[in-house]
């Protein structure tokens, strides 16, 4: 059974779907792994380690002619089409409602097993892709933070005098956003948090952060431990309460998301001119409109002030721990997809399990 690895096009995009360390396991239990040159070269990993693993370097087509697919971001039209009719292709697929692009590949006899849509159940975590890489952009979030920031993020005392330290404020409390408090709190700032769910509250006074509490009359707590849109009420009410905390803050990390929905809006433009100057924004949510209707997507701007970060990839920032984050949770997944043959592994029905079954894109 053929693995194919190609290179990943997106611009930006640094992150490869296979590691070296993950093809060698996988090449150990029978796999053949194809690899496009040069598709680790962006995430730091050289053709020469992929050779060493047990990996064969090719070029594009090579790796499309495969009978799994690997990749990390959804395919343009053009990859679309080269997929073998029959092989799986195992991505994520960045899609909400019908999707012709899907549809097509569907027709053409691709399986397209959607990443994001791995369920959330206990033995479905080591395969959770949309997890690692959430915890990736919620570090890096505050990083960037740290870094477009002029002044201390912890308290520093010298003998020159001393500075306080940040007031940091975590909007959205799920992967990214538990990432984001532990890395904020591990570099000294003073940090406060907020979710619609209240049952976050518990997990953020575990981490060491306050959290902020809110009545809006009603609960923002969802299926599958996702929020829910709340009702127009509901929001101006949160708007409202919210801004006080919001204009004190010195640094955001909005990671507020609601599935196939545009992101909530938690930062008003009236909030940040209320800010210090100087302060930072790193808004998660832009690629869905943004938590600040400030905030450009793909852009670092500057606003009464204010500067508000608005990338939509940051796992891309980490390229070499993305990646094998990734790589590491597609192997877990091709555990349970394949059974043990003479010749080989040999694919299981993809309807016979919770967790395919679930990640199945009818396009």
């Amino acid at each position: 059974m053929r693995i194919g690895v190609p290179r990943e096009t997106l611009a930006g995009e640094t992150r490869v779907a296979m590691v070296p360390e993950v093809v060698k396991k996988l090449v150990g239990k029978g796999f053949d792994v194809l690899v496009e040159a040069g598709a680790g070269t962006a995430a730091h990993y050289p053709d020469a380690d992929y050779t060493a693993a047990g990996a064969v370097i090719g070029d594009r087509a090579a790796a499309f002619d495969a009978d799994i697919l690997l990749k990390v971001r959804r395919p343009d039209p053009s990859e679309a089409a080269a997929v073998n009719p029959g092989a799986v292709a195992i991505t994520f697929v960045e899609s909400c409602g019908e999707d012709a692009l899907l549809a097509g590949m569907r027709a053409r006899g691709v399986r397209v097993l959607a990443v994001e849509r791995i369920p959330r159940i206990s033995r479905a975590q080591s395969m959770d892709a949309l997890s690692s890489q959430s915890n990736i952009a919620g570090y890096r979030a505050v990083i960037e933070a740290a870094a477009r920031y002029g002044r201390f993020v912890p308290m520093m005392m010298t003998s020159a005098g001393a500075a306080k330290p940040a007031r940091l404020v975590v909007l959205g409390v799920g992967v990214a956003g538990l990432q984001a408090i532990a890395t904020a709190r591990r570099l000294g700032a003073d940090v406060y948090a907020y979710d619609v769910r209240p049952e976050t509250q518990e997990q953020i006074r575990s981490l060491g952060a306050k959290p902020i509490e809110l009545d809006l009359g009603e609960s923002g707590s969802g299926e599958g431990g996702y929020a829910k849109e709340l009702s127009a009420e509901a929001k101006a009410r949160q708007q409202a309460a919210l801004a006080d905390e919001l204009a004190k803050a010195h640094i955001i990390i909005t990671t507020a998301l609601i599935p196939c929905r545009p992101a909530p809006v938690l930062i008003t433009e009236e909030v940040v001119k209320r800010m210090r100057p100087g302060s930072v924004i790193v808004d998660l949510a832009a690629a869905s409109g943004g938590n600040c209707p400030l905030t450009e997507r793909d852009q670092v701007v500057e606003k009464h002030g204010v500067v508000l970060v608005g990338h939509t990839n940051l796992p891309a920032l980490v390229p070499s721990d993305a990646s094998a984050f990734y790589a590491r949770n597609l192997a877990n997944l091709l555990e349970i997809m394949v059974d043990k043959g003479a010749e080989g592994p040999v694919l299981k029905d993809l309807d016979g399990d919770e967790i395919t079954r679930a990640m199945q894109v009818a396009g």
